[in-house]
């Protein structure tokens, strides 16, 4: 994640700017030709040079013939979400409002209104029928739920002290927003495919993607990929995926390993997050595999399993795998390795994955301990996560990176609107065995890794309840926190704050990864 300085911010822009307007030009180009064609006008375009002209055309074809078809299916595709039962709703519930600061201000940001006085009854209604009941209702659903949606009203209105004002306001909610999130278009520049770009090797995905498939081969890691039948289903293509032994036993998920043959130590797993897939994490990687190797010999080295999710990876793939269907494939990648322990490592977006593998009785047996760098799986029912990632109106260079490169991606905008269902990403530190502040040391080992300044997350929330009690109260974000500088000991549920830093920043300096590298090397040792 970049910065905040004015450099930054117009860096950020001019390339925003560049890349939005290739299709649009692409496009006007392609008509003007067609008129000079039909009109038989004087063609002033002819002096533009013909490696660019095959450039635009190819834009304009791709722009029209792939990306508004994909568009269209992938916003009219179903809604992820599950049924609950009425005893489950009801627990939820009762468990979010426990976590929740401030009820009005939670109200009023979930709703979209300025004002907790311009709360509504009918909207609040809405909302719960939103988040308990499914994006996706009918009328008769409705009905058949209306007590139920009455009474967690009603309760909602005691919590807050008031009676809420009748009728609905016309407002689009937080909710029906994520829901409707439909990315922005992607030139093959970005890419990186076209004639152009190759030539004048502009680092756009395909050229980053190299780098990064180089960089892994020389630490030591060997892809398994998919089955060459599926190669043309991702775009940009990966010639360099072809030249591979190994095949990954998953259908959809490819990943990067290192053998396991320690018999007193434990392997890891390593989930990504949003972005461009394991680029950033290289030095990273590089580093945990010199910790980890450290003394080794060929009999005792640590395996690494670090996957590849291509639907939030800046790619044009298949659509983000549902829950179930990601839960099972790595499972066939941990017995294909034959693992039956491993330290579970994951970062953003990979902590929703991390949540599912954790809730997943087949699987979470598998689970040793586990760290969450900068997750957003805590707390989830507040709308921090959501807002800042899909609503809020970007201002700063970080934000118009998080926004352009990240939340209006077609893959990652099909994901959140689509296959993201809260109630199945969220997780609690009861997952973990922990029930209360006095049991902090009991359950599974946790570690999780915040920064103070993250652009997505309330990390102070999230740090009070981990670290404190769970029923989290208003904070003094001004004021220290005894939490944040607990020394980290290896058991129970632990934090790595990092004061200054803001979302995926740990990963950028050295003196940030040592100490995360240092939490997951102590947490193999206690295989």
């Amino acid at each position: 994640m970049i910065g905040t300085s004015t450099a930054e911010y117009f860096f950020i822009r001019i390339c925003i700017l560049f890349l939005h307007n290739i299709a649009p030009i692409s496009v006007l180009y392609c008509i003007q030709l067609l008129v000079v064609q039909f009109f038989h006008l004087p063609n002033y375009a002819e002096r533009t040079p013909y490696a660019v002209q095959i450039w635009l055309t190819a834009e304009a074809v791709f722009f029209t013939t792939v990306y508004i078809p994909l568009t269209y299916t992938l916003y009219h595709s179903p809604i992820c979400h599950r049924s609950l039962s009425a005893e489950f709703r009801e627990n939820l519930f009762r468990k979010c409002n426990k976590s929740v600061p401030n009820l009005e201000k939670y109200l009023s940001q979930w709703l979209m209104v300025s004002d907790a006085e311009c709360i509504k009854r009918d909207n609040v209604k809405d909302f719960i029928r939103w988040s308990l009941f499914g994006p996706e209702h009918t009328q008769e659903q409705d009905q058949q739920n209306e007590r139920e949606i009455e009474a967690y009203t009603t309760e909602l209105e005691k919590l807050i002290g008031r009676k809420l004002s009748s009728g609905r306001i016309d407002v689009k909610g937080l909710g029906r927003l994520l829901n409707e999130a439909g990315g922005s278009h992607r030139s093959l520049l970005w890419y990186g495919v076209s004639y152009l770009s190759l030539s004048l090797s502009l680092c756009c995905v395909f050229v980053v993607d190299t780098i990064m498939y180089c960089t892994m081969l020389y630490n030591g890691f060997h892809f398994y990929r998919n089955s060459l039948s599926r190669f043309f289903t991702l775009f940009p293509f990966r010639p360099l995926t072809i030249l591979t032994a190994y095949r990954s036993p998953a259908r959809h998920l490819t990943y990067w390993h290192r053998r396991h043959t320690s018999k007193k130590r434990l392997p890891v797993l390593f989930i990504h997050g949003i972005g461009i897939g394991l680029y950033p994490y290289t030095i990273f990687l590089r580093d945990l595999v010199e910790q980890l190797q450290a003394g080794t010999t060929a009999d005792s080295e640590v395996g690494i399993i670090a996957l590849e999710i291509m639907p939030i990876s800046s790619r044009i793939t298949h659509p983000a795998l549902e829950k179930e269907v990601m839960v099972c494939e790595i499972m066939e990648i941990i017995r294909y390795h034959g693992w039956s322990k491993f330290v579970l490592v994951s970062h953003s977006y990979g902590s929703i994955i991390a949540a599912h593998l954790h809730k997943s009785d087949q699987f979470a047996p598998l689970i040793g301990p586990t760290v969450f760098i900068d997750p957003v799986s805590f707390l989830l029912h507040l709308p921090d996560v959501a807002y800042n990632f899909i609503a809020r109106p970007p201002a700063r260079a970080n934000e118009y990176q998080l926004w352009y490169f990240g939340s209006q991606d077609i893959g990652v905008a099909h994901t959140l609107a689509k296959r993201f269902s809260w109630i199945d990403n969220i997780i609690w530190k009861e997952d973990f065995g922990i029930k209360a502040e006095k049991d902090q040391h009991a359950g599974r080992n946790v570690t999780v890794v915040l920064s103070g300044k993250d652009l997505i997350v309330d990390t102070e929330t999230v740090g009070q309840y981990l670290m404190g009690s769970s029923e989290v109260r208003a904070i003094d974000k001004e004021a220290a926190q005894p939490w944040k500088n607990r020394p980290w000991i290896g058991y129970g549920l632990e934090l790595l704050w990092f004061e200054q830093l803001d979302h995926a920043q740990v990963f950028d300096f050295g003196n940030t990864r040592q100490p995360v590298i240092e939490a997951i090397c102590a947490y193999s040792k206690q295989g």
